[in-house]
């Protein structure tokens, strides 16, 4: 309804365009929500449960907290607080990197492997009910347009 009336208002507007950015925001808070109530249950929140499965998904199994910043679009000293959290929760430990000793690696714990094996059925089935209603041809095809469309959110103005 305020999409309308700024249209009408100023007819340059580019509705086409804040529409898509308005159902991406949408699409990413309820994203955001959903997970945080699906992993209230095992203790975590969505931001945890990012940086748990970014760790378990590394190459050699570990990650630096920079790394895990960068790769979520996340501020260091945020990225500290949760992997903290994390620590103390026994899911991650801490270790000095074999290659530079002043840089940190973290690696998922037992406890950690356990718990993902715990909520990632429930995870899968809640992404498969989100994109129940498009065919498999068609997440290619949404997935190939929101790469365009974060290519062109990337580009300076």
């Amino acid at each position: 309804m305020r999409l309308q009336a700024t249209c009408r208002k100023h007819r340059n507007f580019p509705r086409p365009a804040a529409t898509l950015v308005r159902l991406v925001k949408l699409l990413h808070r309820l994203a955001v929500d959903h997970g945080n109530e699906l992993l209230r249950a095992h203790g975590l929140g969505y931001p945890e449960y990012n940086v748990l499965m970014m760790i378990d998904a590394s190459p050699d199994g570990a990650l630096s907290p920079s790394l895990i910043a960068e790769a979520a679009g996340e501020k260091f000293a945020n990225v500290t607080r949760l992997t903290n959290q994390l620590v103390d929760k026994g899911l991650l430990a801490r270790a000095a990197s074999a290659h530079d000793r002043r840089m940190s690696l973290l690696r998922l714990t037992p406890a950690g492997h356990s718990l993902i094996a715990a909520f990632l059925p429930q995870v899968s089935r809640q992404l498969r009910h989100y994109t129940r209603h498009l065919d498999p041809s068609e997440q290619a095809q949404l997935q190939a347009l929101m790469l365009k469309l974060l290519r062109g959110m990337e580009e300076p103005l």
